[in-house]
């Protein structure tokens, strides 16, 4: 089994610290500390650290993109990047230690010109067999036009996309594998208020209708998940446990979800393996997405 990531908005995430946020002060900052980031790579970190066969692909120029690869082959990750002209992203997040909440900055990433993109694709063709799955996850940069989903739909056996907004409802039509909407994502695709589990079904079938995938995983934060096919339904309870981190809980999900479903495993087995992997991202410390002890421990114990 081989899995490949695309990244099509990659960034650099840069975290630090400060004891409070006020507008218009010099605000004095712990060292930074860098990781890799977008939600390809993250889902590539996660399968990585699973022990999963894994590229992730991606659009990579300027200094931060240079840091970004050096961090993603120290981390071991198998990476495939697309020079480009612009400059990778940055994404920036300060933690105000006196209320310990989170402040993110997201920067928008540079523009890929055309060619770039058909460099892009070109290197998902070249892929030394053609992947089991395509992992389509996370954000596109500015004026990359959603068609995009459209030409990597063919380069792999099976495709699963995880965007939002505009990215997501163009992705009518496809006819993915996979895709995994959050609650609000449906309610925008369907244009209504999904106030119970049968409105929760209903919506997600009619994504199937659709087009949008042979396969609907939603996610729904501390109520678990639900999957739906054109024959069945499937409702896991979320895993209770302490939150650290919860930065990449649901690209740990998607990650443990293609992973299971890449070695063989059925759909109930998946979609556990993912909701394991999705609780595990929240025990883990800030340089983590995942420990791979963390996630077989939860997925054995939801099964138990």
């Amino acid at each position: 089994m081989s899995i490949a990531t695309v990244t099509l908005n990659p960034a650099l995430d840069i975290t630090t610290a400060t004891e409070a946020v006020r507008h218009t002060h010099k605000l004095r900052c712990s060292e930074p500390r860098f990781e890799p980031g977008g939600g390809g790579i993250n889902v590539a970190r996660v399968v990585h650290a699973l022990g999963g066969k894994v590229t992730a692909v991606f659009p990579c120029g300027g200094p931060m993109g240079v840091t970004l690869e050096t961090l993603l082959r120290e981390a071991g990750v198998p990476i495939a990047p697309v020079p480009i002209a612009g400059a990778t992203r940055q994404s920036f997040t300060v933690e105000e230690t006196s209320t310990g909440l989170p402040y993110r900055f997201v920067l928008p990433g540079p523009v890929l010109g055309e060619s770039e993109i058909a460099a892009l694709v070109e290197v998902l063709r070249a892929l030394p067999g053609r992947p089991d799955y395509i992992v389509a996850s996370g954000s596109l940069p500015p004026g990359c036009h959603p068609r995009i989903f459209r030409r990597l739909a063919d380069l792999g056996k099976r495709l699963v996309i995880d965007t939002s907004g505009l990215a997501l409802a163009a992705c009518e039509g496809v006819r993915a594998y996979l895709v995994k909407p959050s609650l609000r994502e449906l309610e925008e695709l369907v244009g209504r208020t999904l106030a119970t589990e049968m409105d929760e079904a209903a919506a997600a079938r009619e994504l199937l209708e659709r087009g949008f995938a042979e396969i609907v995983v939603l996610s729904l934060g501390e109520r678990g998940a639900l999957l739906v096919t054109a024959d069945r339904e499937l409702r896991l309870p979320a895993i209770p446990v302490p939150v650290a981190n919860a930065v990449g809980a649901g690209d740990s999900m998607v990650a443990a979800i293609t992973l299971a479903l890449a070695r063989g495993q059925s759909l109930d087995e998946a979609l556990r393996y993912g909701i394991a992997g999705g609780a595990a991202a929240l025990l883990a410390p800030g340089a983590e997405l995942v420990r791979k002890e963390d996630v077989e421990r939860l997925y054995a114990a939801a099964g138990s």
